[in-house]
């Protein structure tokens, strides 16, 4: 669905006035000029410009609704009202904005992508799951061309944006894939010491000819004690409450295991 073209059935009630409400938020949303230019620009009118702006939003949806029976010119609204050139410089209101709508949409089977055109997706049957359709975190990362074990290990807590759970869940990935490269069964630094031994390695990342590929291979292991002792032993042994993750301290982290995971994709015996 890359336009507003087809006849689109209505959409709920709680979907109308959710969207109102996100889009006409006090703090955040759009002004009251602005919701009455966009209402004249997707030819829906303006039945109650007097009341509070959510509720002169809803009820020009639902009277659009009720007399054509479709959601096209709502749809339209929300496609303009989204338009990213009109949030150059203001790239974080853009990207709230629309994870905000997009979760209210997937209710009904629509996504608005990053350029502004619309895609069918699975409806959402529970709030849970368009909160991970939405998830701020996920997409991020995926735009950061994350290594795809990452968003496979950490898939529920990503999608909730549990930041805490996102970088213990991928720490611990890697020392899964490491035994699985190998067959064995320590963990930790004793692990990464025998797997990266530069005398018998167990893995390479090259050939280990020259004195250059010895410290591009010893830095690979110490990168990854290191994230060991850093991210997974504090996650390990610190109630949650008192370890706080925040997003862009989690993204650091989680770019650091996603590099691990891509260098082990070119590793050999």
């Amino acid at each position: 669905m890359t336009n507003v073209i087809a006849r689109r059935p209505p959409l709920t009630a709680g979907v109308l006035e959710s969207i109102s409400l996100v889009l006409a938020d006090t703090t955040s949303g759009l002004t009251g000029a602005q919701i009455g230019k966009l209402l004249l620009d997707s030819d829906l009118v303006d039945v109650d410009p007097t009341n509070s702006k959510w509720k002169r939003l809803f009820n020009s949806f639902v009277q659009f609704q009720n007399k054509h029976q479709c959601s096209n010119h709502i749809l339209k609204f929300i496609q303009k009202a989204l338009d990213p050139v009109k949030y150059l410089g203001r790239q974080d209101v853009f990207e709230d904005r629309r994870l905000r709508i997009n979760q209210i949409l997937s209710f009904a089977g629509y996504e608005l992508s990053d350029a502004g055109k619309y895609r069918e997706v699975m409806r959402s049957e529970t709030i849970d799951q368009a909160e991970q359709r939405a998830s701020r975190l996920k997409n991020k990362l995926e735009a950061r061309g994350t290594h795809p074990t990452i968003l496979l290990y950490c898939k529920p807590e990503l999608l909730f944006d549990n930041y805490f759970h996102s970088v213990f869940e991928a720490t611990k990935s890697i020392a899964e894939r490491l035994r699985e490269l190998t067959g064995l069964t320590s963990d930790g630094s004793d692990l990464v010491q025998e797997i990266f031994s530069t005398k018998a390695p167990l893995l390479k990342i090259n050939g280990l000819a020259t004195e250059t590929d010895r410290n591009e291979h010893i830095g690979l292991a110490n990168i990854v004690k290191g994230m060991f002792s850093m991210m997974r032993n504090p996650t390990a042994h610190t109630p949650k409450l008192k370890f706080v993750v925040q997003e862009e301290e989690a993204l650091d982290r989680l770019a650091v295991i996603s590099f691990i995971h891509k260098q082990l994709d070119k590793a050999k015996p």
